[in-house]
This record gives C-alpha cells, sequence and structure tokens, in this order.
C-alpha cells in the first residue's frame, strides 16, 4: 500500500463565501426587527369611586368607530383640547368620563387620552 505525500500535504483553502452570507443574512434580519422609534407613555391612574363624582360637573365623551361625540355633539380628536379648556373655564367641566363602544381601536383611545392629558383639562375617567 502506498500513500501519496502530495495528496495530504496541499493545504486547502477554506471558502469564505457561505460564512459572508450567513453574517449579512443575520444583519439584514436584526436592521429589519430592530425597533428604532420611540412610544410615548400615556399616564393612567386609578379611578376613584362613584362618591367622588357626586359633587363635580361631568364632560360625557363616547368614543365609537365612526369617531368621537362631546356630550352627544360630534367631534374631531383635535378639537377635543379647546372645547375642554372652554367648558372648564365656565366652570361646566370638572370631569371627563369617556365611554369606549364597540368598533372603537385602541388607537383611537389613545387618541383621545393623550388630547384630554394635553389639554391640561380635567381628569379623565372611562368607563365601560
Amino acid at each position: 500500500m502506498r500513500i501519496e505525500a502530495g495528496a495530504y500535504g496541499r493545504v486547502r483553502r477554506i471558502s469564505l463565501t457561505s460564512l459572508i452570507d450567513v453574517i449579512f443574512l443575520l444583519l439584514l434580519f436584526f436592521m429589519l426587527t430592530a425597533t428604532f422609534s420611540r412610544f410615548a407613555d400615556v399616564e393612567l391612574s386609578t379611578g376613584g369611586g362613584a362618591s367622588q363624582l357626586a359633587d363635580q360637573t361631568p364632560v360625557f365623551l363616547q368614543l365609537h368607530a365612526d369617531g368621537l361625540s362631546l356630550n352627544a355633539e360630534p367631534l374631531d380628536v383635535s378639537q377635543l383640547g379647546e372645547r375642554l379648556l372652554v367648558l372648564r373655564e365656565a366652570g361646566r367641566a370638572d370631569v371627563v368620563i369617556l365611554s369606549v363602544r364597540d368598533g372603537a381601536t385602541s388607537q383611537q383611545l389613545v387618541d383621545v387620552i393623550a388630547a384630554v392629558g394635553a389639554s391640561g383639562g380635567p381628569p379623565l375617567q372611562i368607563v365601560r
């Protein structure tokens, strides 16, 4: 049995093409799944009992799939802040009661909560 030294003596070069492909795919995956946007915080607090509402003047907001209504009048979310400030200055809004109806999305709810909070208006209570 004869063994050739030339067959085992050569150093084979390892191909890095497949390794580069794998690294590129991993880089692409992590870039596409990473989140670079900042999410805003919405401050929520627990509500008190019904006894706290007895001496306050409520404003009723109703959120449904078609939009928003303030005291049974249709309203746009962009107008909500200024309307709440007008009602509060007139002494007709001590607390905002928000009723969420079927079909309303969570994004609509967050928009309304943010608009009430940004207006610096009365406190918000969400009812079912």
